[in-house]
């Protein structure tokens, strides 16, 4: 076994490889940008070396930086992780070159199945069931259009060196295609500084189960089940979980001898998935193999009670594997949830921010948090927007199911949007939990998806509006300047001869209300238009305790003056104070200007300067956190002009487009 080993990664894939290489006794090297310069993997590691500025490209991506900082520490082994270098077959070279095992495949496997259209070519080749489509070398726009055209609508515009759902598109008709193609491309390039693209017939209602592959130097090699990851969003995952739901003993047997094929068809070694699409009526097409290990990992690992991750340092020491096929034994079911910073009522727009609030449920034999980031960590626009990834295994699915649902209510999160409710509706989901599965099921139910939850105005408002007044007499009871007993910073609400009464407004669930609450010796009499109820309570910290009628509740309250999240046995609450309106909000501010959603890289404008447009055309697309944003005409009107170029880099908030609506006067 290894001594030392680098981890060529960042964030809670690093962190993960760190936990299992202590335990095996084995030191561990981090790498960091100066984004990362405080992350928690740097924390977590034996020894830690600086490699380069923030982006991606100047840093992880930096091979020679990379192998120099394993070669300066001693490491006799690289773990890639997942993304950046993982798949990366010149890396795998410098690292044997270079005299240092890198823990995956062979260069040779990473380069086969690094091309989708070679790795169809080498599949069908070893009787692996493809899906019908056009993987040749003629890349001529005309020709990929004929190829589409030919095999008939919808097809799917895939990215031949691809993943993660990168230069993916859907074509739903011959008048989209041309445009699809273009923004293909575009982010292909962007992802994998390859173009090259396939064209594959969309199968409508598929399912998309995976099957963890894993062999030696010896020739063995084992399936350990399979995902199920139909769950995704923008072709990206979102809820996995294993064993597949409705798959028998005969179609898992059948699956994972086709996968143990493929991956014998490239000689492969260490961990690997094989994606297939299973079809309605049983029947399954290889997709693509990742040679590496995948996000989703951890659902495996908790069904089959193995550590993949030393099974991976194992292998790349040369050790058999630890199991034959017919040991692998699968117990329970399994979930896991990704936990993003981002919107996913606007698209899943990546978002940034620091974590002011951070509070994970407590971790168990039910439920694992794999995370990277701590309380008060930036979430970078450098990087991708993973906060964390929340496991829960059972004894069977409804139950692995709940245990979901109640970890995805205790976690909680301030200070940036998430998808954390969003997963909860998901998990809660009826036709989800009667496994009613295929890769368009959130387009499908996005309609019961993509609502919040409703509050309970009668009880959640009230007690928000008490956190709130007891937040406001907290902070104004801060010593500043040294004028801690002033009168003027006091927030009881002292009147002579009077009750201490408190006016202010709140915004809950996009309305404004109006709160009055007036202190009756230790309780709160609390009025919100035509709400009212009294209640005790007192703030600790980031608790609420309250009584209410004799039932005596905790709450925890998230969040600061931007910006509040009550979280309760009700759900969360989201709230803020809506400061008074003094006369001097500047009404005339809009220009008609679009701007960054975030921090980002313009792509290409799409229209010139001075084009009248119909609403909804898209007029500019920029680049942020590895995804392509696409700013769309908002009205009908004339752009006249724009104010940055291909390459710039903005900031979030910034104006980017002059536009003028139609009607508007000059």
């Amino acid at each position: 076994m290894f001594n030392k080993i680098l981890i060529a990664n960042r964030g809670e894939i690093a962190c993960r490889v760190i936990q299992t290489a202590r335990r095996m006794g084995v030191a561990t090297v981090a790498v960091y940008s100066d984004a990362d310069r405080d992350a928690l993997h740097v924390a977590m590691a034996d020894e830690a070396v600086h490699i380069g500025p923030s982006p991606a490209r100047e840093s992880y991506l930096d091979q020679a930086r990379i192998l120099d900082a394993a070669t300066k520490t001693g490491a006799e082994a690289i773990h890639p992780g997942y993304g950046f270098l993982s798949e990366n077959a010149g890396f795998a070279r410098a690292c044997a070159a270079a005299g240092i095992v890198f823990v995956g495949p062979g260069a040779d496997a990473i380069a086969a199945m690094g091309s989708k259209s070679a790795a169809k070519r080498i599949m069908g080749d070893a009787g692996v069931p493809l899906v019908p489509g056009y993987h040749g070398e003629d890349q001529s726009p005309a020709t990929l259009r004929k190829a589409a055209d030919d095999m008939g609508y919808p097809v799917l515009l895939k990215a031949a060196a691809g993943g993660g759902g990168k230069g993916m598109r859907q074509v739903w008709q011959a008048s989209e295609f041309d445009d699809a193609l273009a923004a293909a491309k575009r982010e292909s390039m962007a992802s994998f500084d390859d173009d090259a693209m396939l064209v594959e017939k969309y199968l409508t209602q598929p399912r998309h189960v995976e099957i963890q592959v894993f062999f030696d130097h010896h020739g063995n090699g084992v399936y350990l089940a399979e995902r199920d990851c139909s769950l995704q969003r923008r072709h990206q995952k979102v809820i996995e979980e294993a064993p597949a739901p409705g798959v028998s003993e005969a179609l898992r047997k059948r699956m994972g001898e086709a996968a143990l094929d493929a991956a014998r068809a490239i000689d492969y070694r260490g961990a690997g998935t094989v994606e297939f699409l299973l079809d309605v009526d049983g029947s399954f097409y290889f997709m693509e193999m990742n040679t590496r290990l995948q996000v989703e990992h951890p659902v495996t690992e908790m069904i089959t009670g193995l550590d993949l991750v030393q099974w991976q340092l194992e292998v790349a020491a040369g050790q058999t594997l630890p199991l034959a096929q017919d040991e692998v034994t699968i117990t329970g079911h399994a979930f896991e949830a990704r936990i993003y910073a981002e919107d996913a009522e606007q698209d899943f727009l990546p978002a940034t921010g620091t974590l002011s609030f951070l509070r994970p449920p407590v971790e168990s034999q039910h439920v694992r948090v794999d995370t990277g980031v701590v309380e008060g960590d930036e979430i970078s626009v450098y990087y991708d927007p993973m906060i964390a990834k929340l496991v829960a295994w059972d004894e069977n699915r409804d139950r692995a199911l709940s245990r979901l649902g109640r970890a995805l209510a205790d976690y909680r999160i301030g200070g940036t949007v998430t998808n954390v409710e969003f997963l909860y509706n998901l998990a809660t989901n009826a036709a989800f939990r009667a496994a009613e599965l295929d890769t368009g099921f959130i387009e499908r139910h996005s309609d019961e998806l993509y609502q919040r939850r409703a509050v309970d105005r009668e009880r959640q408002v009230p007690v928000a509006a008490l956190a709130l007044l007891l937040w406001r007499q907290r902070e104004g009871s801060v010593a500043t300047f040294g004028e801690s007993q002033s009168p003027w910073r006091s927030q009881s609400a002292w009147r002579l001869n009077q009750g201490a009464v408190h006016r202010f407004a709140m915004a809950c669930q996009e309305e404004t209300l109006d709160v009055c609450v007036e202190q009756v010796g230790d309780s709160y009499h609390i009025s919100v238009g035509e709400i009212s109820a009294t209640i005790g309570g007192e703030l600790d910290g980031d608790a609420l305790l309250y009584d209410w009628q004799g039932h005596r509740q905790r709450a925890t309250l998230a969040g600061g003056p931007d910006g509040f999240t009550l979280y309760g046995a009700a759900g969360a609450c989201h709230f803020r104070e809506v400061p008074p309106d003094t006369g001097e909000a500047d009404h005339g501010a809009d220009d008609g200007g679009l701007v960054a959603p975030m921090n980002g890289t313009i792509v290409a404008l799409l229209v010139e300067p001075g084009t009248a447009v119909e609403a909804d055309t898209p007029l500019l697309v920029m680049e942020a956190m590895k995804m392509e944003h696409t700013l769309r005409a908002p009205a009908a009107g004339t752009v006249t002009g724009f104010l940055a170029a291909p390459g710039d880099l903005v900031d979030g908030g910034a104006a980017l487009i002059e536009f003028t609506p139609t009607g508007d006067s000059e």
